[in-house]
């Protein structure tokens, strides 16, 4: 279900605004992306998983706040 060292290092080298970047927002809806499809693959298979649930929510509500603040911030950062 979370998302490998190896991936998650590829999504931080893919959508790093700068060298070591590994808190931009881009980079943080990036990750919280892959987290997500993960977990909607995990539903298909685990319909009455509730608690996992709860936590896609709270995860798809987190990456929507966060592109709501890149959006007002900067423009051209959108293009993603």
């Amino acid at each position: 279900m979370s998302v490998t060292a190896e991936r998650k290092t590829e999504l931080i080298k893919d959508f790093a605004t700068k060298k070591d970047d590994t808190g931009s927002p881009e980079v943080q809806v990036a990750i919280l992306s892959e987290r997500i499809a993960n977990l909607t693959e995990h539903f298909k298979t685990h319909s009455k998983d509730n608690h996992s649930r709860r936590g896609l929510l709270k995860m798809v509500s987190t990456r929507r706040r966060l592109l709501d603040y890149v959006k007002k911030t900067d423009e051209t950062a959108t293009r993603r």
